[in-house]
């Protein structure tokens, strides 16, 4: 299992994929940097006159609803049927789903129309997606993680993908396979944008051919290197000197910092 993410890793490093993002403007410098940091190429195009021709030369293909607007939705769609019909992988990150009536429609519209190949999202979003109830603040997850196995097959049944739920333990579940991972520091869960980053490095994951294990990877690589940067703080430095070191532990991530690292359950 280690060696699939190791294998990855390489490959991203190897090959720099293009990784088109249709993604909110919160957290849009973040998710271009973290891309670069892993090795990929990033591209933030947003045009609805361009995102099918961009969407054509990419390897895959990241959604974010984080920042709606009639537009974006619109680009969204048809960026998205355009990957599903040419074979390049989509990457759905439903931000805040649940949080209003017009971000849950996006979202259903996504699910029916674009068919993404893996959702990634906290225990109240992936929730909300799956039918059940959920309790969400804003963007944030309000839920414990009671029935997490279930809640995620259901969803990937629906999708017929890959489902990351990402937490306090994360789960990678598609319908064949399941994976936790016990990666990551609570202080991830302090640096606004960091589930967005780790939906752009399983979009620079994905580009390798196994959509589950890219999705592993992608939520593998940001937990080490929240781990890493969390033992890098010095006396004094807090959330913003993490950050930086959030980037830079990205950056460095190879085999030895992997296998040391790692916690497949």
């Amino acid at each position: 299992m280690t060696e699939n993410v190791i294998n990855i890793l390489d490959d991203i490093k190897k090959h720099s994929p293009l990784v088109h993002h249709i993604t909110n403007y919160v957290t849009v410098n973040d998710c271009a940097n973290i891309a670069l940091a892993i090795g990929a190429s990033p591209v933030m195009a947003q045009d609805i006159n361009e995102v099918a021709d961009m969407v054509s030369i990419a390897k895959a293909l990241v959604i974010n609803i984080g920042t709606l607007s009639a537009s974006s939705v619109e680009a969204m769609i048809v960026a998205g049927q355009k990957a599903k019909k040419i074979g390049v992988p989509i990457i759905f990150d439903p931000v805040g789903v649940g949080a209003t009536p017009y971000r849950n429609s996006v979202a259903d519209r996504i699910l029916a129309e674009v068919r993404p190949d893996v959702i990634r999202g906290n225990i109240s979003e992936i929730k909300c997606l799956s039918g059940f109830a959920s309790k969400t603040k804003g963007v944030d997850s309000l839920e414990d993680d009671n029935g997490i196995e279930e809640i995620g097959l259901n969803l990937a049944k629906k999708i017929q993908g890959v489902i990351a739920i990402t937490g306090k333990r994360d789960l990678i579940i598609s319908e064949k396979e399941a994976v936790y991972l016990d990666n990551g520091d609570f202080m991830l869960t302090k640096v606004t944008g960091t589930g967005c980053m780790t939906s752009t490095l399983i979009g620079c994951a994905v580009g390798s051919g196994n959509v589950f294990w890219g999705a592993v990877a992608g939520v593998c690589f940001m937990g080490i290197a929240g781990e890493i940067a969390k033992e890098k703080l010095q006396v004094g430095e807090g959330l913003g000197s993490y950050r930086v070191r959030l980037l830079d532990a990205i950056s460095n991530l190879d085999r030895t910092s992997v296998e040391k690292y790692i916690k497949i359950v």
